[in-house]
């Protein structure tokens, strides 16, 4: 996928990662503005925790969304994503993967670096997602 800022791709020699949802590479243009966005975890805007994993998956994806809008961006110019996932197990990677693809949409997904973790910042928190989006330069 080619963003007037970034370019994702899939190199010959690595195994296709799109059922997973994620590219192996990004490629960001000279001049081009970054923006950080720190873990966004399940909670509501009240700081509530719902017990249920799909639950805290997409409301994270929520939060990150909003985050992302803050800065002027959308997850469209999201090129890396960093995840953390509580007892992380093959279902738990299939409930992310279609809540992710629920969140970005079609086409080309972000580079993703998974990370399975025995316990995150708060009690019954089960999911964590951070971001780096790409913008023009200013």
């Amino acid at each position: 996928m080619s963003h007037s800022l970034f370019t994702l791709n899939n190199p010959a020699g690595l195994y296709d990662p799109a059922p997973n949802g994620y590219s192996h590479v990004a490629s960001v243009a000279p001049g081009a503005r970054l923006v950080f966005v720190a873990g966004q975890g399940g909670e509501d805007e009240q700081g509530r925790l719902s017990a249920d994993f799909a639950t805290q998956v997409r409301q994270a994806l929520g939060n990150l969304r909003i985050a992302l809008e803050s800065a002027g961006a959308s997850t469209r110019d999201v090129v890396k994503l960093t995840v953390l996932i509580v007892d992380h197990s093959e279902e738990r990677l299939h409930i992310f993967g279609a809540e992710l693809q629920a969140a970005f949409g079609a086409g080309a997904k972000p580079t993703c670096t998974l990370i399975p973790v025995p316990r995150l910042a708060l009690d019954g928190m089960l999911f964590e997602i951070e971001a780096v989006a790409v913008l023009t330069g200013g």
